[in-house]
């Protein structure tokens, strides 16, 4: 063989090997794929500290196959926003609350009426019954997105700058609620002018008087310092609230059954800590915030409730009688 043609021969040899290696490369860089997980909570919160968790437990469990960023405080938008990015694929896990959802499909926002549950284990019974499961399918079959869980929220309850204890010291009180109907059937039942305000504009629409008052559970109320801006907490607990962690069903489709076990084991490990966090922060709240000199204000929620029951099977309700009354019949 000449020494040209060796040459040549080396060349190609050593082309081939660089191809070769090349092709193995980019598969170790393919294996790892970065899923994104987006909600509008802030790093304090617990539903920011166990979506991180999460996170590190899927990359684990999966032995690297998957790696998720978590992008908090609206940082790739607002729930609106989120939410149409699950369904285009462009963000792959989100917390959303059950009253956005339910905007994709209507008996996904049942948990998120006002005064729909009795208390935390009615609640908690919702949250492992066969109906949640049922309407989850339902919200799969009209999205295409599979949720996973439910995260409890806390006890909603309204910040102001006067005491309120009966429904008719909300008259014509200018309030903020998120930007989807159901957040708005407990303000109207009791005469108030709901107004929908992005979350993370909300201190700002408080300290300017945009807005009269605001509702959210006591852990945002100290995550977002609305305390700093709202004298009163009146503990009406209208809404007992809950975030459902859903994940794109492009990604869940490109998933392995075996990595879908993984994913839901996780997530659902998550929202049951996140869950223990709120409980516990809501037992301990109360007495901080007083120590920070708001007035916590105890107020008997029978009248906010019987205001409000009535529009549970009303023009507002995306769900239908039988579903009403399933839920109902829980923990009973």
């Amino acid at each position: 063989m000449s020494q040209k043609s060796q040459r040549h021969l080396k060349t190609s040899l050593l082309s081939a090997a660089l191809i070769a290696a090349g092709i193995g490369f980019t598969g170790a860089v393919q294996a790892t794929e970065t899923l994104r997980f987006a909600h509008v909570y802030e790093t304090s919160e617990p539903f920011h500290r166990w979506a991180e968790w999460a996170a590190g437990e899927i990359e684990e469990r999966t032995e690297g196959r998957y790696r998720i960023s978590v992008h908090p405080a609206s940082s790739l938008g607002n729930e609106q926003d989120i939410n149409e990015a699950l369904g285009l694929g462009t963000v792959d896990i989100i917390y959303t609350g059950t009253q956005f959802a339910g905007r994709y499909y209507g008996p996904m926002g049942i948990a998120g009426a006002p005064y729909m549950f009795r208390d935390f284990d009615h609640w908690q019974a919702y949250a492992e019954s066969d109906l949640f499961q049922e309407i989850a399918e339902g919200f799969q079959d009209a999205t295409n997105n599979v949720p996973i869980a439910l995260n409890y929220y806390g006890e909603r309850h309204v910040t102001s700058n006067e005491p309120i204890n009966v429904p008719e010291d909300m008259q014509r009180l200018r309030i903020r609620v998120p930007g989807a109907p159901l957040y708005m059937m407990f303000p109207r039942a009791a005469g108030a002018n709901p107004t929908p305000i992005a979350f993370d504009e909300t201190y700002l629409a408080l300290q300017q008087g945009v807005v009269d008052a605001q509702e959210n559970p006591l852990p945002a109320i100290r995550a977002m310092a609305f305390h700093e801006v709202q004298d009163v907490i009146n503990l009406t607990g209208h809404v007992t609230d809950s975030l459902v962690t859903i994940i794109s069903g492009i990604r869940w489709n490109q998933l392995s059954e075996e990595d879908q076990e993984i994913f839901r084991e996780v997530l659902q490990e998550a929202a049951q800590n996140n869950t223990n966090d709120i409980l516990q922060a809501e037992a301990e709240l109360a007495a901080w915030f007083e120590e920070q000199g708001n007035t916590i204000n105890e107020v008997d929620r029978e009248p906010f409730r019987d205001v409000t029951v009535p529009y549970h099977l009303g023009d507002d309700a995306d769900w239908d009688e039988e579903t009403y009354e399933r839920l109902q019949a829980l923990g009973q």
